[in-house]
């Protein structure tokens, strides 16, 4: 039958923890984000969030970090709640990708129609469907939202998010010139600048592991469908090219972000946030998902 998220105790994740963070010395910190550069790589943190909301969470809880893509599957959320699941993907697709996130050869063999919203053509497709003046404004609309509904406090980074800027993105840049030579987006300023806005959204692991649990145990208020849609999109789309090997191994709707966060749904039980700054090659947080998987063993177990 198997273990409940309930049943891991602290001293087994404690445990897990000291492993992870000798895992991470074969990792490697983002070079394109140079405030994400000059992160420590020994940060280490984990929230362990049951449906009972009895946290577990050990590690720097109080380290503060950008979602950068961990935003997208809350984008896609908020955008099904507001505008439907037809309308959103006859602007997006629902397929895994077969190359890197950030790949402009894919929106190209696709003709201009982004793959999935978990990577950067989709997200930024969607970013454009945000309301609002400027991307500040649209990006406050969506954090306002999320932490009403997650119960949350996001915040905006502006440090970080002038780090992004800082530095021209030129594989964002050429997948936004493809988007709007295709006629999918408007705007295609606004649209980039609330795309970096949004993936400056920051918390803490509690924060994190909070947003997951809104896909877990959707509100009443908002649509079961919805979740169940993004939560699969996660699975087979989250984690990019390992994703499908990482759903055969674990299974649990993931999401990694460029930050060294990760989260991960266990259907009807909770969620899992984890952050470690440095990367694998696909960019995935290698001690997070190290992490993740021990726990994925424990509950099978």
């Amino acid at each position: 039958m198997g273990q409940l998220l309930t049943n891991l105790n602290s001293q087994q994740l404690s445990h897990w923890l000291t492993e992870a963070s000798q895992a991470a010395n074969k990792g490697k910190l983002p070079n394109y984000i140079p405030l994400l550069q000059q992160t420590p790589p020994n940060l280490l943190a984990v929230c362990i969030l049951p449906i009972n909301h009895q946290i577990n969470a050990q590690g720097d809880i109080d380290k503060t970090f950008p979602l950068m893509s961990i935003i997208k599957p809350f984008l896609l959320f908020y955008l099904l709640s507001q505008l439907g699941k037809e309308f959103i993907f006859n602007k997006v697709g629902r397929d895994p990708s077969n190359y890197p996130f950030n790949s402009l050869e894919q929106l190209q063999i696709d003709q201009g129609f982004p793959r999935n919203p978990m990577i950067n053509s989709g997200a930024i497709t969607l970013a454009s469907l945000l309301l609002g003046k400027d991307g500040k404004t649209r990006c406050q609309n969506l954090q306002k939202w999320l932490n009403k509904q997650a119960n949350c406090n996001l915040f905006l980074d502006e440090f970080m998010l002038n780090s992004v800027q800082s530095l021209p993105n030129i594989r964002n840049q050429s997948i936004l010139q493809e988007l709007v030579k295709q006629n999918q987006i408007n705007e295609p300023e606004i649209t980039l600048d609330t795309y970096n806005h949004i993936c400056c959204l920051s918390g803490t692991i509690i924060d994190l592991a909070r947003l997951g649990l809104l896909l877990v145990n959707c509100p009443s208020s908002l649509s079961q469908e919805n979740c169940l849609i993004v939560r699969e999109i996660m699975t087979t789309c989250g984690l990019y090219e390992a994703s499908d090997t990482f759903a055969k191994k674990v299974g649990f709707p993931t999401k990694s972000g460029v930050s060294g966060a990760i989260l991960s749904l266990v259907p009807e039980e909770g969620a899992i946030a984890c952050y470690s700054p440095a990367l694998d090659a696909e960019g995935n947080s290698i001690s997070s998902l190290f992490i993740i998987q021990k726990i994925a063993q424990f509950l099978a177990s």
